[in-house]
């Protein structure tokens, strides 16, 4: 794990960003999402939270300080794969839980190429930092995505490596809100037989309970 004392990775980044047209991805593609469909703050598959930033959330494009609802400024997680999206849900305590929140597994196609900093790359190096960017503490993360938020107003959201599975996470910004399909591609509740039949597969893969 990165941390600030590496000196890989600056807590404060460099102003201005700068980019190189590999920089920034016209990302097309299926993204996953496990989500809760019950109890408190709950969002519909396709919504995005203006409340934030989030202290456990590495890319929330809100300004610093306590969270609040921030009007035109929303953030939305996906993964491009199911252990992935099923990793970072229960990444706290390594369970997949199908059953708290009659949590959903989620399916989509963009409708329409997204701009999203490529943070696979080498731009977090040519900004100053390193290519293990992603893997710092969540607030220096929040502080270069935030960054990145307010000098690209072009970007709608981030490509990232999960430090949970080495998949690719896509954070989508409220920016992106037309991108997305009026219906779900797949959607189905994790106790669906044929859901839970493939988190079963996922859990023994990654070492998860599943209950």
């Amino acid at each position: 794990m990165v941390t600030v004392s590496d000196g890989k990775v600056p807590p404060v980044p460099p102003r201005p960003l700068t980019r190189d047209p590999d920089d920034v991805l016209a990302y097309t593609g299926t993204l996953w999402r496990i989500h809760r469909t019950r109890g408190e703050f709950v969002l519909p598959w396709n919504g995005f939270r203006s409340y934030g930033p989030l202290a456990d959330m590495r890319f929330d494009p809100h300004p610093d300080g306590p969270p609040q609802a921030h009007d035109g400024v929303g953030v939305h997680y996906s993964a491009e794969d199911i252990a992935t999206a099923a990793a970072e849900m229960g990444q706290q305590d390594r369970l997949v839980n199908t059953t708290d929140g009659a949590p959903w597994l989620t399916s989509w196609v963009l409708r329409r190429p997204v701009r999203l900093l490529d943070l696979t790359g080498a731009w977090a190096v040519r900004n100053g930092a390193a290519h293990a960017l992603a893997y710092a503490p969540r607030p220096v993360c929040r502080a270069w995505v935030r960054a990145a938020y307010e000098q690209f107003p072009d970007v709608e959201g981030v490509r990232a490596i999960s430090t949970m599975t080495g998949g690719v996470n896509v954070t989508l910004w409220a920016r992106a809100v037309d991108a997305f399909p009026e219906h779900p591609a797949f959607d189905r509740s994790l106790a669906d037989p044929l859901v839970y039949a493939v988190l079963e597969q996922v859990s023994r893969r990654i070492r998860y309970d599943i209950r």
